[in-house]
């Protein structure tokens, strides 16, 4: 048994339950074959939150930004649950590489079309950045929408109701080229994301 696979037994249900965590959709995610998901981003717990929530425990391989891995603890963790840097000051070339190489080796790559966390914030109403378009453009995997959603999109708070929503996987279309192509195919990614959202406040916030 793989490292991640005994760290998903032993804490993702304490994970679920801490977070009050329901899962949707999760018959949609693939037992195998590489894709990205695409989630919106609410808090830096995300990432575990998503991992917790995959049942047939396939690791999702999340790019973090540099600064977490500094912190000696973090570092750690979640190196141990797949992820890697990536430096959001600017075009992290190794850590795209690094991504066509996990989904080209049949891998699943977690990404956050928004780029930084939007607490307290609608995902509506934040910006979208290509990086999931260029990803699935040169990549040619498939995109697997979902979402993370709490009330009025707060920070996880503990045993409050978490929603994770799992769309269906698609193989995403584009009309433009280049950039403009990237940038597309990011819109595309984030409406399905949107689709998931069933209301700005949860059906069960208690």
């Amino acid at each position: 048994m793989s490292l991640y696979k005994g760290l998903h037994i032993c804490f993702g249900a304490i994970i679920r339950g801490i977070f009050r965590v329901k899962v949707e959709g999760g018959e949609n995610l693939p037992d195998d074959g590489a894709y990205i998901v695409a989630c919106n981003h609410i808090c830096d717990a995300d990432p575990v939150i998503l991992a917790a929530s995959v049942k047939n425990r396939r690791q999702i391989r999340f790019m973090a930004k540099k600064e977490l891995f500094k912190v000696p603890l973090l570092a750690q963790l979640i190196k141990a649950l797949g992820a890697f840097p990536i430096d959001r000051g600017g075009a992290d070339v190794g850590a795209l590489k690094h991504s066509l190489s996990l989904l080209k080796n049949g891998e699943v790559v977690g990404i956050f079309p928004q780029g930084t966390r939007y607490p307290k914030v609608h995902p509506v109403n934040s910006k979208v950045r290509n990086g999931v378009g260029m990803l699935a453009k040169r990549s040619g995997a498939m995109i697997l929408p979902a979402c993370i959603e709490t009330k009025n999109f707060k920070i996880l708070p503990f045993f409050r109701r978490t929603y994770v929503r799992f769309g269906t996987p698609y193989t995403p279309t584009y009309t433009l080229e280049g950039s403009e192509a990237y940038q597309e195919i990011a819109q595309e990614a984030f409406t399905h994301i949107l689709e998931l959202i069933n209301a700005e406040i949860p059906r069960d916030t208690q």
